[in-house]
């Protein structure tokens, strides 16, 4: 018994012991206090992109303060432990390069501004809004595949944050809310042109005129802060002549998260427009007529055997 409680007064008394007891209680310290300061932002910021920086910003700054806490508490023994590390760090960089190179893109999204909570983005080919951002993946609230249309389809999808190195990120509302889409009717020859023009604009107006004003200042803000050149945000419509029908496409600014009900909406009131127009405009199809065909005269002669 003497022996023993010997043995165990010289574990509490060595210092590597103390130092390892030390960097717990810090770590634990360290991750309390980035928790109370996410809960402090939670409260007084309301803005979702603006928290899910914030709460980004803080973790990484509780890492890099553990980081450095445990250098400090541990700087004694660094110097014989120097090639050691070295060796053991090479060989864990190549086995975990790809985890590696996930937490540099980790960084790079928190940093470099690729996307944040609640952006809807492509990466690697998968479209969705961003749900979560982790160290090592990002998650995604799936849309599309095969619901065929911007909506969800309810699968979650975790990307690796390596992508960013990789391959293109699309984000559909980084610095606008907005983007352009188009509306394409044919219709056929004879038909007023120049109502049909009207009935498109007018759809647009009833549906979207109101986020117009809100639009355009975000795409001035847009052209204050990139080299872009002007484009308009109003509803237009542009008119081409085929060998089949006359092609009106209606080009228009839509929330990017509305397109499908602002597609349902335009689509109504331009059918219901176009019924009431008695026959001024009409939609044309790919049917084809036969214009001239020559007579054909058959004559029916009796066999000669039989006459």
């Amino acid at each position: 018994m003497p022996e023993i409680n010997d043995t165990v007064m010289e574990l509490l008394f060595d210092p590597l012991v103390g130092q390892l007891i030390t960097t717990i209680a810090g770590l634990i310290v360290i991750g309390l206090l980035v928790r109370f300061l996410q809960n402090r932002a939670e409260r007084h910021i309301d803005k979702q992109r603006a928290l899910a920086s914030v709460k980004q910003a803080l973790r990484f700054g509780g890492y890099v303060l553990a980081f450095f806490f445990v250098i400090t508490i541990f700087s004694g023994h660094l110097p014989g432990l120097t090639v050691t590390l070295g060796v053991a760090g090479a060989g864990i960089a190549f086995a975990l390069q790809e985890v590696i190179t996930s937490l540099a893109g980790w960084i790079a999204i928190s940093f470099g501004q690729f996307y944040t909570v609640g952006d809807r983005v492509e990466l690697g080919g998968i479209r969705g809004d961003i749900i979560h951002i982790g160290v090592l993946r990002t998650t995604l609230m799936e849309i599309g595949e095969w619901v065929k249309a911007d909506q969800y389809n309810g699968r979650i999808v975790r990307i690796s944050n390596a992508f960013v190195f990789k391959e293109p990120v699309f984000n559909y509302s980084e610095d606008i809310s907005f983007i352009w889409d188009e509306i394409a009717l044919p219709v056929r020859y004879g038909s007023d042109h120049h109502l049909a023009r009207e009935i498109l604009l007018r759809a647009a107006d009833k549906v979207i005129g109101d986020t117009v004003a809100s639009i355009t200042h975000e795409w001035q803000r847009m052209q204050g802060k990139y080299p872009v050149e002007h484009a308009s945000v109003e509803p237009r419509v542009f008119l081409i002549a085929n060998d089949n029908w006359m092609h009106c496409t209606l080009r228009y600014p839509v929330d990017v998260k509305r397109r499908r009900a602002v597609h349902d909406a335009l689509f109504m009131d331009i059918l219901d427009a176009i019924a009431a127009s008695e026959g001024r405009v009409k939609l044309a199809s790919a049917t084809f007529e036969l214009v001239g065909a020559p007579d054909f005269n058959v004559v029916l002669r009796q066999d000669a055997a039989k006459s």
